[in-house]
């Protein structure tokens, strides 16, 4: 099955979902939402993985066509991947129907 539409889910450390935005945008992003949330990884991760875990995140939802949605995963990870300050993590996930947008 072919969906028109993907939503992009991308788990930053606080402060940096408008960087995320910003390179969203730069591929043809239209918007998107910002939730505040707190992580929960134990402190074994910050060992295993070498890195600090900020507890304090942003998720950023960004519905977007699929024909960009690879194109906005690379630029989120070359911007605010795990190996940044932002220590992001984005996925996608299929979108079976869509109301509410406009097309420009």
């Amino acid at each position: 099955m072919q969906f028109e539409h993907e939503m992009i889910l991308c788990i930053v450390n606080a402060g940096f979902s408008e960087a995320v935005m910003d390179v969203a945008k730069e591929i043809g992003a239209r918007g998107g939402t910002v939730i505040s949330a707190r992580g929960t990884a134990a402190k074994d991760a910050e060992r295993i993985f070498q890195i600090t875990i900020q507890p304090e995140k942003e998720i950023v939802l960004i519905l977007v066509p699929s024909k960009i949605r690879d194109d906005i995963l690379h630029a989120i990870y070359k911007s605010v991947g795990l190996n940044t300050p932002g220590q992001g993590i984005a996925f996608a996930l299929p979108v079976d129907s869509v109301v509410g947008l406009q097309e420009t």
